[in-house]
């Protein structure tokens, strides 16, 4: 298949979540499953041309509606040898942030995506798919199912949209339908009218051919009034054409028998060497070397993220004899919360308000447990990447965390991986952590679940044969139109 993988962000490119780490690993598994795939992204001012060899390929076209033209630039990525197409336009895109909160949110990503279909007029290459992300790319399934009949380019492009995270919904002033080029007509609740504005989310639910989520139990949760933020009247009606599909992680960047940021290399067989990884921890963040469990929490500190509850039992956590170790930024009150923490802790906390690569994979290498008690999670990638790396996930049954971690406990044909609790309550959490902290003692066991989980595959080579199967569905569609 041709396919056209459009994103907001992509590693290495530029990243500000996980729908980058997805954007950048599952594009080169379809290219290694023998599949013809490009990748087109804005071009931020963020994104180092030289690094990247990045260069300007002479196409450069205006957009109705718009007093700005896109340039396109482009390169080969070394490996996959994959075309990474970018829209150029520095009114735009040469900001200090990527997203942020810019009044012109909706020309930014409505000039992308129009630019985007715009693209394919001066290349000898035409999709079969056209992959979608976020609602950042949403308006183009409906541009395209508006436009087919009148130019015959595109004509059977078929497109699928991923939904990351649905409260992110590109929701914008009734104005901003001028932008889009699209008839006045389709401004209507059927469309892309959304409570007297516009959701380019929206736009994308209603004219993808199939719609995707980050997991199973997500795509299921999104059609409730709880998960859905008001949109789940729609999924509900296209539930025959919503697919969940759990993220997978890349084992070239995850892997702890090759990481470069690691103190000691290891795999399931030598876990004496993990062991070696976390008094190396210790030793970096300056806490004692003591046989205690370690509990890391990589995360944006957000109430999303299940950081109030943490904040109603952190006393009673660190009465427990553990250490306690939290890389992250988020809103000033737990900023406020854990500088506090730190203070009346400080043997037993290390708190660093910040995004560290390297310290990401130094603690999932020498936690000896990954705390993630979600509120919802689309699908999560860090208690895929903590069960690689030997480290237990302690988890709320929710979204993609209850797809991939089964309960040690509850699990009554030993499969268990991970501890699991169910209602968003703080006081089962910490029942949890308790119950971790007391498994932590005994050694055999631990030994077992840490090599059960390792041996998990959750590789992009498994959701990528997903995607090929969706995809299939897509064009399926077009034969039968």
């Amino acid at each position: 298949m041709k396919i056209l993988f459009v994103s907001s962000e992509a590693v290495p490119y530029v990243k500000t979540g996980g729908l980058a780490d997805v954007s950048g690993a599952l594009p080169k598994e379809l290219k290694k499953r023998g599949h013809d795939v490009r990748i087109i992204l804005p071009k931020y001012s963020q994104i180092d041309s030289q690094k990247f060899n990045i260069e300007p390929c002479s196409i450069v076209f205006g957009i109705p509606n718009f007093y700005c033209e896109a340039a396109i630039e482009k390169t080969i990525e070394p490996l996959s040898k994959m075309i990474v197409y970018f829209v150029k336009c520095d009114h735009f895109f040469s900001r200090e942030e990527i997203y942020d909160d810019y009044e012109d949110n909706a020309e930014r990503f409505i000039f992308f995506s129009r630019a985007v279909l715009e693209l394919l007029k001066y290349l000898d290459w035409k999709p079969d798919i056209i992959h979608c992300n976020d609602w950042q790319t949403g308006i183009i399934p409906a541009l395209l199912k508006n436009t087919s009949d009148k130019d015959t380019l595109y004509q059977n492009i078929r497109t699928l949209i991923t939904i990351h995270n649905m409260t992110y919904q590109g929701v914008f002033s009734r104005e901003k339908f001028y932008f889009t080029g699209l008839p006045d007509e389709l401004y209507n609740y059927h469309a892309l009218e959304y409570w007297g504005k516009i959701s380019l989310l929206k736009a994308g639910l209603v004219y993808a051919d199939i719609i995707n989520t980050v997991s199973e139990t997500y795509a299921m949760e999104i059609q409730t009034s709880e998960f859905g933020w008001g949109l789940e009247g729609i999924l509900t009606e296209r539930k025959s054409d919503l697919y969940g599909i759990v993220n997978g992680i890349d084992y070239e960047v995850w892997d702890p028998k090759m990481d470069s940021y690691i103190w000691y290399k290891y795999d399931e067989n030598s876990l004496d060497q993990k062991y070696l990884n976390k008094e190396e921890l210790q030793k970096e963040c300056n806490l004692p070397q003591i046989d205690v469990p370690i509990i890391g929490i990589i995360s944006r500190l957000v109430d999303q993220k299940g950081f109030d509850l943490i904040e109603g039992i952190i006393g009673k956590i660190m009465q427990l004899d553990l250490q306690f170790i939290l890389v992250g930024m988020g809103i000033p009150k737990y900023h406020q919360l854990f500088t506090m923490v730190r203070e009346f802790y400080p043997e037993k906390t290390a708190i660093y308000f910040k995004f560290d690569d390297a310290l990401a994979h130094k603690i999932e290498a020498g936690a000896d447990f990954f705390l993630m008690p979600s509120q919802f999670e689309p699908c999560g990638l860090n208690q895929l990447i903590s069960l690689r790396y030997g480290t237990i996930p302690i988890v709320r049954r929710t979204g993609g965390l209850a797809d991939s971690i089964i309960d040690i406990e509850s699990s009554p044909d030993e499969l268990g991986v991970g501890f699991v609790f169910d209602n968003y309550d703080g006081q089962e959490l910490l029942q949890k952590i308790i119950k971790a902290v007391d498994f932590y003692k005994n050694e055999n066991r631990r030994l077992t679940i840490i090599k059960r989980g390792m041996r998990k595959d959750f590789s992009w080579a498994v959701s990528a044969q997903k995607y090929e199967q969706i995809y299939q569905r897509a064009l399926q569609k077009n034969q039968l139109e």
